[in-house]
């Protein structure tokens, strides 16, 4: 019974974490929009708070679940090359998630990293990345 407690855990986390991936890079094409000081403060406090208040915190729980729900079932190593390429999906998101605290960092310090096209362009990676998984985890492809 722990198990299943930890793995709706694992995926409220999963929810959480990825409804933040998909607002944060849009914040970032309103912010590189945004023609006036007052709102380009605003959205460094909001790109700030979500990234430290809900994103970060939410990778950490999918992580320390994931990690939790594998320590208890070593087995599932053996169902398959499917979470071998889920887990490597999850890396890459991790360093999606890392890129993203990198340009919240260059709008605080004054700067444009990239044009808002680009923005709405890297906004679309994460579903890619979502889509992947959960085919991955439901269907178990291979």
């Amino acid at each position: 019974m722990t198990y299943l407690y930890i793995k709706a855990f694992h995926l409220i986390a999963i929810v959480t974490w990825f409804a933040a991936l998909f607002y944060l890079p849009r914040l970032f094409v309103y912010h590189r929009m945004s023609e006036d000081q007052v709102s380009r403060d605003r959205f460094c406090v909001m790109e700030r708070k979500l990234l430290k208040g809900i994103m970060t915190p939410s990778m950490l729980v999918v992580w320390a679940l994931g990690i939790t729900l594998v320590w208890m079932n070593p087995s599932i190593f053996q169902t398959g090359a499917w979470l071998h390429v889920k887990l490597t999906l999850v890396l890459i998101l991790s360093g999606y998630h890392g890129m993203c605290a990198k340009y919240v960092k260059a709008f605080a310090a004054g700067e444009n990293p990239k044009s808002h096209v680009f923005f709405r362009w890297f906004n679309e990676f994460p579903v890619l990345i979502l889509v992947a998984c959960v085919i991955l985890a439901i269907v178990k492809p291979f």
